[in-house]
């Protein structure tokens, strides 16, 4: 239909559609710009290398998954922490020293009650040690008990995972809110250093009766075994480092640990399985990983 020419102050058909035919033109000229756009968008290997070794190295730039990090992260790692009790072995040394002293349940509540982050370990570790104290312990009687208790019965594998570590140049630390007259004989069957053991030291007076144990030390406290892992990060020149265990105090190293490893092949807690990079059941699941050594 030909329009109309109308009286002046009115606007005619034609007139009524320019606005339609510009904004028809504007949209298809945004659609040719963000097509080219696009098209310029640089590939992986068009970036520059500063950028492309930054996406390949940082995780969170690259969303990956927590595990393969964990596992990536096992592979490139200078120094491994392990928690001795219920990891490096399949018993809690303080609820084994408690049998000797007939306080075996009340120290194993407080055990898991400490080990799952429900009471700070330093109160716990307090009242297990004055259980057993009240309970006729002295420093020749923990002595023979450590001789009957106190042998090791390791966790499947991890004699083996230690030893592909060891060939592999990586340092390996035991650092434990356990106690280190039953943890060195471990680091010995572990061709771990003494120096490389981070543990707790019961106090007894002259008399050999039971004087309390070393506050000074960090894993004598909650919160310790980060500031443990921090000062072998620091004597060492550590840059990656991993720790390795089953309780929330060990959740507690990282960071400074890179990776946290939760262990469940004795006791599943849930909130560190929840927390955990990765969660092993076993570790033969980490040896699936570890090349073996030569």
């Amino acid at each position: 239909m030909t329009p109309v020419a109308m009286a002046p102050g009115k606007t005619t058909l034609a007139g009524r559609r320019r606005p339609v035919i510009l904004a028809a033109s504007l949209l298809a000229a945004g659609a040719v710009v963000l097509r080219a756009a696009v098209a310029v968008v640089p590939k992986v290997g068009d970036i520059a290398p500063h950028t492309e070794e930054f996406l390949k190295n940082d995780a969170d730039a690259k969303k990956e998954d927590p595990v393969a990090y964990a596992k990536r992260t096992l592979l490139e790692c200078d120094a491994v922490a392990f928690d001795v009790d219920s990891t490096v072995v399949v018993t809690e040394g303080i609820d084994l020293l408690a049998k000797c002293f007939n306080v075996g349940k009340e120290v194993a509540a407080l055990t898991t009650a400490a080990m799952n982050g429900g009471v700070k370990f330093q109160d716990a570790m307090r009242d297990r040690l004055n259980l057993m104290a009240a309970n006729n312990m002295t420093r020749k009687s923990l002595e023979e008990c450590i001789k009957t208790e106190g042998k090791p019965v390791y966790s499947k594998g991890v004699l083996e995972f230690v030893k592909r570590l060891h060939a592999r140049g990586v340092h390996v630390y035991l650092v434990s809110g356990g106690f280190r007259n039953m943890i060195l004989p471990i680091a010995k069957d572990m061709n771990i250093p003494e120096d490389r053991v981070y543990a707790n030291t019961i106090l007894f007076k002259n008399d050999g009766s039971y004087k309390g144990f070393d506050q000074s030390a960090p894993t004598s406290r909650d919160g310790g075994k980060p500031k443990a892992l921090k000062t072998i990060a620091k004597k060492g020149g550590y840059k990656t480092m991993i720790m390795v265990g089953d309780g929330a105090t060990d959740l507690q190293a990282r960071p400074p640990a890179k990776v946290f490893i939760g262990y469940g092949g004795v006791t599943v807690r849930e909130k560190v399985k929840a927390g955990a990079d990765w969660f092993v059941m076993g570790f033969n699941e980490v040896l699936n990983v570890l090349p073996k050594s030569k």
